[in-house]
C-alpha cells in the first residue's frame, strides 16, 4: 500500500495487550528489534524478554512487568518500522493509556531508557496504590457512554465511587472503582439493557481516583524523566487533544493516572484532522479493533510480528 503520511498515525497498545510470546519473533527475524529487547533486559536488571516470551503468564500479567513489557515490543515494532520506511513521519501519534509512553518515544519527546524507568516506575506505583486501595475494574458492552456514566453515578454510594476508566469505542466502555461499587454498576447497566457488563481480571483500580496514593511519586518521577518538545503531534488521553510542548505532555500524564481515557474522541480528532490510516505497532490488535467500531472508513493498520510487516511490504 501506499503510505501518504499527513493521512497517517501510529497508535501504540496498552494493559490488556499482552501474551506469552509478545515480540519473540520480532526479534528473532530484525536484528533493530532484538536490540530493544537487548537493551531493556541491560537496563532493568533483568531478562525482561525472558519474561515476555515464555511467561509466566501470571508474572507477565503483574502491572510492574506488563507495562514495561508493551512499552519494549511497541519500541522494537517502530524501529523496525522507521528501518524499513525512514522517510515516513505520521501526521499524529497516540497512545491508550500506558501507551502514551509509547507514543512519546516515536514523538521523540522520550529517549527509549527514560521511558521504560518512568513505565517500570508506573506499573510499580500502580500496584502499590491498589494494594493500598483495593479496587477492580469491568466492562460494559453495549451501552452508550452516557449511560455508562449514569449507571457509575448511581452505583457510588456509602463512600465507594466508581468511575468511567476507558471510553474505547462506541458500545464498549471499561469502569473502575471500588469493588462493591463496581459490582452494583455492573447490575445498574444491565437494567440499562447492556449486552454484557463483566469483571475483568485485574486486582487495581486503574484510571479512577483509588490511584491517587500515586500522584506525588509519579509526578516526580516525570519531573525528573528529561521530557522534551515533540517533533510530531501527539494526542494525550486525558483531553483527546495535540500536545506539542513539555508543559501540555506532563499535564497530560500526571493527570493520566486517576482520569478516563478518551481513546474514542482521539481517535475521532485524528479523523477529524484528515488522518485515514492508523498504523498500531506492538502486541495484538486490538486498538486496531476499536478503530473498526469508531469509524468503519478508517484503515487500521497492526504490526508486532514480522508476517504483519511482509504483508505490508507485499501491499506496496
Amino acid at each position: 500500500m501506499k503510505f501518504i503520511p499527513q493521512n497517517s498515525a501510529f497508535v501504540f497498545p496498552g494493559q490488556g495487550s499482552q501474551k506469552v510470546g509478545m515480540g519473540q519473533a520480532l526479534a528473532a527475524h530484525y536484528p533493530a528489534a532484538k536490540a530493544i529487547f537487548e537493551e531493556a533486559d541491560e537496563l532493568l536488571g533483568f531478562a525482561l524478554s525472558t519474561l515476555a516470551w515464555e511467561g509466566p503468564e501470571d508474572d507477565l500479567n503483574d502491572t510492574i512487568n506488563t507495562q514495561p513489557a508493551l512499552l519494549v515490543h511497541s519500541v522494537a515494532a517502530l524501529r523496525v518500522f522507521k528501518e524499513q520506511y525512514p522517510d515516513l513521519k505520521p501526521a499524529f501519534v497516540a497512545g491508550h493509556s500506558l501507551g502514551e509512553l509509547s507514543a512519546l518515544v516515536a514523538a521523540e519527546a522520550l529517549d527509549f531508557p527514560e521511558a521504560l524507568e518512568l513505565v517500570r516506575r508506573r506499573g510499580e506505583l500502580m500496584k502499590r496504590a491498589g494494594e493500598d486501595n483495593p479496587g477492580g475494574m469491568a466492562a460494559i458492552l453495549g451501552l452508550d457512554i452516557h449511560q455508562a456514566e449514569m449507571a457509575a453515578v448511581d452505583a457510588s454510594i456509602n463512600g465507594e465511587i466508581v468511575e468511567i476508566a476507558n471510553d474505547n469505542c462506541p458500545g464498549q466502555v471499561v469502569i473502575s472503582g471500588h469493588s462493591a461499587a463496581v459490582e452494583r454498576a455492573i447490575q445498574t447497566a444491565k437494567e440499562f439493557g447492556a449486552r454484557r457488563a463483566l469483571p475483568l481480571a485485574v486486582s487495581i483500580a486503574a484510571h479512577s481516583h483509588l490511584m491517587a496514593p500515586a500522584q506525588k511519586a509519579f509526578t516526580e518521577a516525570i519531573n525528573e524523566s528529561g521530557l522534551r518538545d515533540p517533533v510530531l503531534w501527539v494526542i494525550g488521553n486525558v483531553e483527546a487533544s495535540t500536545m506539542d510542548d513539555i508543559a501540555s505532555i506532563r499535564s497530560d500524564l500526571q493527570a493520566q493516572l486517576t482520569s478516563r481515557v478518551r481513546w474514542t474522541q482521539s481517535v475521532q480528532f485524528m479523523r477529524a484532522q484528515g488522518v485515514r490510516t492508523f498504523i498500531e505497532l506492538g502486541s495484538g490488535s486490538v486498538l486496531t479493533g476499536l478503530l473498526k467500531r469508531i469509524d468503519p472508513d478508517a484503515q487500521g493498520i497492526a504490526l508486532g510480528e514480522p508476517a504483519d510487516f511482509e504483508k505490508l511490504a507485499g501491499d506496496e
